[in-house]
């Protein structure tokens, strides 16, 4: 399963990029959904990349760069037909690598709160990832949690 930069043009991207953000919407009232959609991720700060298997658009995740020394992990996304299937830890892996080989010190995400959420946090705890306050421009939130990792 090759990980690829994205082609933020593709159909299958915006598709999977829309899943991700219905998925935000039904979980959370707008002022705490923090997924970016295509224009976000167009932004010179942000690098995005997919998992293919064939033709198939598994899953994507994308490095959002806060300063030099610190990025975000950013649109984390498993195909829904695809779940369950090392997708998420592939792309986190591949996130993880890309941030250290950048020369980045530290990573950090912001997830959901709510039960919906909790295979993310289990995901991210395996990772490495730790509890932490808000970052960059984020506020307490009772419906997110805030994570990070020392690269």
């Amino acid at each position: 399963m090759p990980i690829e930069p994205a082609d933020l043009d593709s159909p299958a991207f915006a598709a999977l990029l829309a899943e991700h953000r219905a998925a935000m919407q039904a979980t959370a009232p707008a002022e705490s959904q923090h997924a970016l959609d295509l224009h976000g991720l167009r932004q010179p700060s942000v690098r995005a990349w997919v998992l293919r298997e064939g033709d198939a658009l598994l899953g994507c995740g994308a490095l959002q760069r806060l300063d030099p020394a610190h990025v975000e992990i950013k649109a984390m996304r498993t195909a829904r037909d695809h779940q369950r299937r090392g997708v998420a830890k592939a792309i986190l892996a591949h996130l993880l690598a890309e941030a250290r080989a950048a020369g980045y010190a530290r990573a950090s995400l912001e997830t959901g709160s709510m039960a919906y959420f909790a295979p993310a946090r289990t995901l991210y705890a395996a990772a490495g990832f730790v509890p932490c306050g808000p970052f960059a421009d984020y506020v307490d939130d009772p419906h997110s949690t805030y994570m990070t990792l020392a690269l």
